[in-house]
């Protein structure tokens, strides 16, 4: 007996390595990929932001001079604050409004649900850029569609450069911003909502619960995995918010819409001062980093 034991422990072992090998192989490629064009790039922008780098010659060690200049920088702080505006308006506004839609269409038949969801996420699959180059026409001060029904209707006397005024056109960014965002969160909304167990909720019904106290005390916790993923994901798209800058406003008018990641951009690949929009990537990366782990401490004790 013992003997069959030796060899059946030894025949278990080998079966698990070559279990945890064969999964290793499978996971190579994703990892090298994973490696080369993630964490490599991560590790290469922190070395650079201590460097005063740029094209034509080698690049200098400066230190922390990178981050001071950074921080006396009046535009990295208007584009930081800008970004915080996009992120605080836009990441709570897309949670409550996906989980809006989602509670009415999961309510539909199947078939309504399957073309509701089709509609919202068509922005998500169609591309930022075409999304884009539609919303500058509807915003175009000359021909745009907002311009157009503002003037028919009297809400507006002239037409108004939606983009170009600094009153304006942050807002416009965002509710582009939200109408390409709101995609997903309704489909994972939509799943979260059809996984509650049921029997709970009928169960809290005859009991007596009204249909927002048996959303609030049974649906909402069983959701707090999907919303948690939302918001950490939706706070880290907002933050890296760029296509709809460059192709709309470019930082403009006045540096009114100009975003943290533009400014990147802007810097690196404009000025050829990759140090310098090195060191911005890694204190906007610790931001997100600081962000997403109180999102994840407060779904937590929730």
């Amino acid at each position: 007996m013992a003997n069959q034991k030796v060899t059946y422990n030894k025949k278990t072992r080998k079966l698990m390595i070559h279990e945890t090998v064969t999964s290793y192989l499978f996971l190579l490629p994703f990892l090298l990929f994973f490696f080369g064009f993630v964490i490599y790039p991560m590790i290469m922008c922190l070395f650079t932001s201590f460097f005063d780098s740029t094209m034509g010659r080698e690049d200098i060690f400066i230190g922390f001079q990178n981050y001071s200049e950074l921080f006396h920088d009046p535009v990295f702080w208007k584009a930081l604050w800008n970004t915080l505006i996009i992120v605080v308006v836009s990441v709570p506004v897309t949670c409550a409004f996906s989980l809006w839609v989602a509670s009415a269409i999961s309510k539909m038949p199947v078939a309504a649900t399957s073309v509701f969801r089709c509609i919202f996420y068509l922005p998500v699959v169609t591309g930022s850029v075409a999304v884009t180059m539609v919303w500058k026409w509807m915003f175009n001060n000359y021909y745009g569609i907002f311009n157009y029904i503002g003037t028919s209707t009297g809400l507006i006397e002239n037409n108004i450069n939606w983009l170009g005024n600094e009153r304006f056109a942050l807002g416009c960014i965002i509710l582009i911003l939200l109408t390409t965002s709101v995609g997903q969160p309704i489909v994972l909304y939509v799943s979260a909502l059809d996984n509650v167990d049921k029997s709970l909720v009928e169960a809290a019904e005859v009991d007596g619960a009204t249909q927002m106290q048996a959303f609030w005390k049974i649906k909402w916790p069983q959701m707090m995995p999907t919303t948690l993923y939302i918001l950490v994901i939706t706070t880290i798209n907002s933050f890296q918010c760029f296509a709809l800058i460059q192709l709309l406003t470019s930082g403009g008018p006045n540096d009114s819409t100009m975003t943290i990641m533009y400014y990147i951009y802007f810097n690196a690949f404009k000025h050829f001062r990759y140090g310098y929009g090195s060191a911005m990537g890694v204190v906007l990366a610790i931001i997100i980093a600081v962000l997403s782990a109180i999102q994840f401490k407060l779904g937590q004790e929730k």
